[in-house]
């Protein structure tokens, strides 16, 4: 039985959500709407979907500029991982490269024919699912 992980896509007013069961399949979960840097709502939400679902994996994406480089956006969200280590210690937190993951999750909305507000909806859920199987994958 594969380890159960959260996918997440943290954005300035979004936290996409993934998981992964325990076959290791990638699921969507929800994307969760808060105000804008409001990221105590976010880390609060997280932390009772770990508690609810038994997951203590989490894998977070780090929105890196192309070259490479962090951005403010990586500052945030590495601040936003330690926030949840303090909050529960026992977490296993890693970050994953989010380079192109919105990109992909774009194309991925645009092919099924959703409309704007479809898009909308789903793009950070979408984009959490892409870093989430990234990461499996990668991990093998």
């Amino acid at each position: 039985m594969a380890t159960k992980y959260l996918g997440l896509d943290l954005g300035m007013k979004t936290l996409g959500i993934a998981y992964s069961d325990a076959l290791g399949f990638v699921h969507g979960l929800e994307t969760l709407r808060f105000d804008k840097n409001q990221y105590v709502v976010a880390r609060k939400h997280v932390l009772k979907l770990v508690e609810k679902m038994g997951i203590k994996n989490i894998v977070l994406g780090l929105p890196l500029h192309m070259s490479g480089k962090k951005s403010d956006m990586s500052d945030i969200c590495l601040r936003f991982k330690d926030d949840l280590l303090k909050d529960n210690p026992t977490l296993i937190i890693e970050m994953m490269d989010e380079r192109l993951s919105s990109v992909t999750a774009h194309k991925s909305v645009s092919a099924r024919g959703m409309s704007p507000q479809q898009r909308k909806d789903n793009v950070d859920r979408i984009a959490a699912c892409i870093i989430l199987d990234t990461y499996l994958r990668m991990k093998g």
